[in-house]
């Protein structure tokens, strides 16, 4: 069975720009990214802890050929070495009406898994949670490590689908939605 593998130096794009250059700070690059309204997702994984996870609005579709997602998880996070240590993972999309339980999985200290959250083994022993507009179950493929983060590299194996009519967002700090 293959396992999920650290990206390799050799395999990265040339960076441009002069080494004096430095980077912008946190708080401008917050204040950037504030202003872009982010799909808010669930990532869970099992572990001999049992389950962990948490909310991102890094997930990105990277490939369509083979299909590729991608998100960042932060080395403090709770959650970071399960999820690192995991070969499969679960991506829930959440809707509209799940701001609660976005927040519960972006609140530190949590246990996310207790109730009113609702969940169930799924492929792999990853653990879905129920009654979100749309799933993937994922083989983590490469791990990358990325300033404070992990960029984990996962292919779908499995896709959940519901009805992702109205998704959850984050934009300037709070949860809100759109419509099609």
């Amino acid at each position: 069975m293959a396992r999920h593998h650290v990206w390799s130096a050799s395999a990265t794009c040339p960076v441009s720009g002069t080494a004096d250059e430095g980077p912008i700070t946190e708080d401008a690059f917050r204040g950037v990214f504030r202003t872009r309204p982010a799909g808010v997702a669930i990532v869970t994984a099992m572990g001999d802890g049992g389950p962990a996870g948490f909310t991102a609005t890094s997930l990105t579709s990277v490939s369509s050929a083979p299909p590729l997602v991608s998100f960042g998880v932060g080395r403090r996070a709770s959650s970071w070495a399960t999820v690192c240590a995991a070969e499969y993972v679960a991506v829930h999309l959440l809707g509209q009406d799940q701001r609660e339980l976005a927040a519960t999985f972006a609140r530190s200290g949590a246990d996310r898994f207790a109730p009113p959250t609702r969940w169930e083994p799924g492929p792999h022993g990853v653990p879905l949670l129920e009654g979100v507009p749309a799933a993937l179950v994922c083989r983590k493929v490469y791990d990358l490590p990325a300033g404070d983060h992990t960029l984990v590299i996962a292919q779908p194996i499995h896709a959940l689908e519901g009805d992702p009519a109205h998704p959850l967002v984050y934009l300037d700090g709070r949860y809100g939605s759109v419509s099609r």
